[in-house]
């Protein structure tokens, strides 16, 4: 297969208007990738070389997509909506280029394996002119049929079209297809419109192959990775069954769940062995976890990268651009955001640390606060080693603070601290005899009065 070139005609213009808004249908994300990304995903791990997107006008957001998924893509527009069949040649150009294999691909079936596009292509290479994706149904109804005569692909029978005796076959179209690169412009300019709708059909290029003596081929795969969307429902039901292959693979590969149900990853989330992941836990994009790491409970990583040995959480965030270090311990209710933590920085609750870096084996108090904008620009805080953060202590960037700075519970910070020194900034202690006491009696005497009252 590697010696094969292979064009790959994504077709990603429908409107969606079932999914009930105003972002078209292929850019709705499945683990924390678009559909459309998922289909030009899978298609290049099945060695596809080329890839011709075809998109609704106006759609400069699906174009979009599609540059930054594959930037050398090609991106045509289908003016007029006339089946897809139509939608396919809207890619003639590209086909006239003489690929080896041609896959045709929907933008809003995001679960079709790469293996699957690579049993495609295997039924290409060895020697089928057409090779149409089917499955098994488990309730055939509206599904049109997949009809086989010794071996090959006799026709595609659509539900309302098919005998009785048809309507009792399972094996059904699931609309992908892979078509010889020799064959495919032919097969495709050869399918008429006599039809009801008045529509080219892709599904007709098998009987037109049937008619040439052409070969023809199924390739089966199960249903549910054969799935579309339409609307905000089947989003929701593609989604399950995607965070279930997701969550089966890293468990597989050495990642404990003790709630798999309740964990969600993203299509890129890299997890390294003997992590654990409490319940609850949301990765978004960009996550890379090394070995040995805990998840607690209620946590949200995005964009970020964890070494071996640390602790985060529970109810932590980490943000995107934020490195933690080795045996880092981030506690319950503390942010890390765009921020650098050494080996063995601890921040144990209620803290946010912005725009920071922090030097090996400091540890930071609960309630500290790097005040990184300003109102208009962002700003950076360094912290050295060995640095204890007094808590509630607040630090108003630019700052840097040296290695082995003690600053004491409840400062503000707005100055530089060389290294070595003790920094606090507070107001000097006062005590008014008494007062305290008074303040307490006549608080206990305006609660009873209250509850007297029924207050």
């Amino acid at each position: 297969m590697t010696t094969r070139s292979c064009l790959s005609v994504v077709l990603a213009a429908g409107e969606g208007t079932r999914m009930k808004s105003a972002k078209p249908k292929v850019l709705h994300e499945v683990a924390g990738l678009s559909m459309l990304g998922h289909v030009l995903t899978a298609i290049a791990g099945a060695g596809g070389t080329a890839a011709a997107v075809v998109v609704g006008p106006g759609r400069d957001d699906v174009a979009a997509e599609v540059r930054r998924l594959v930037p050398d893509a090609g991106v045509h527009v289908q003016v007029e909506r006339l089946g897809t069949a139509h939608a396919v040649l809207q890619a003639a150009d590209a086909l006239k280029r003489g690929y080896d294999d041609v896959i045709v691909a929907f933008g809003d079936t995001p679960l079709v394996r790469a293996t699957t596009f690579g049993r495609l292509r295997e039924a290409i290479a060895a020697g089928a002119a057409v090779a149409v994706l089917g499955f098994e149904a488990a309730d055939p109804t509206g599904y049109g049929r997949l009809v086989v005569a010794d071996g090959k692909l006799a026709a595609i029978v659509e539900h309302k079209d098919a005998s009785e005796e048809q309507k009792r076959i399972t094996l059904c179209n699931g609309g992908l297809m892979a078509l010889s690169g020799a064959q495919a412009l032919r097969l495709l300019e050869g399918v008429g419109n006599a039809n009801a709708k008045g529509e080219f059909y892709l599904t007709d290029v098998v009987a037109l192959a049937r008619q040439a003596g052409l070969p023809t081929a199924v390739v089966t795969a199960p249903e549910d990775e054969v799935r579309g969307v339409n609307d905000r429902v089947q989003l929701a039901e593609v989604e399950a069954i995607a965070q279930g292959r997701l969550r089966a693979e890293a468990m597989r590969a050495g990642v404990t769940m003790v709630a798999p149900e309740t964990v969600f990853l993203s299509h890129d989330t890299v997890l390294g062995q003997d992590v654990v992941l409490e319940p609850h836990v949301v990765f978004g994009p960009g996550v890379r976890i090394a070995g040995d790491v805990t998840i607690r409970a209620y946590s949200h990583l995005a964009g970020c990268e964890v070494a071996a040995g640390a602790t985060i959480g529970p109810f932590a965030r980490i943000r995107p651009k934020s490195r933690i270090g080795e045996k880092v311990h981030i506690g319950n209710f503390v942010e890390v955001n765009r921020s650098t933590l050494g080996r063995q920085v601890e921040a144990n609750h209620l803290a946010y640390l912005g725009d920071s870096t922090v030097g090996e084996g400091t540890n930071v108090g609960a309630g500290t606060i790097t005040c990184n904008f300003d109102g208009a620009d962002k700003n950076p805080t360094v912290i050295g080693r060995d640095v204890f953060v007094g808590s509630n202590s607040t630090l108003i960037a630019p700052l840097t603070i040296g290695d082995e700075v003690l600053i004491a519970a409840g400062s503000t910070i707005t100055q530089d601290v060389e290294a070595g020194g003790l920094a606090f900034g507070r107001p000097r202690q006062a005590v008014i005899p008494e007062r305290g006491a008074e303040k307490i009696r006549a608080n206990k005497v305006r609660r009873a009065e209250r509850k007297a009252r029924g207050g």
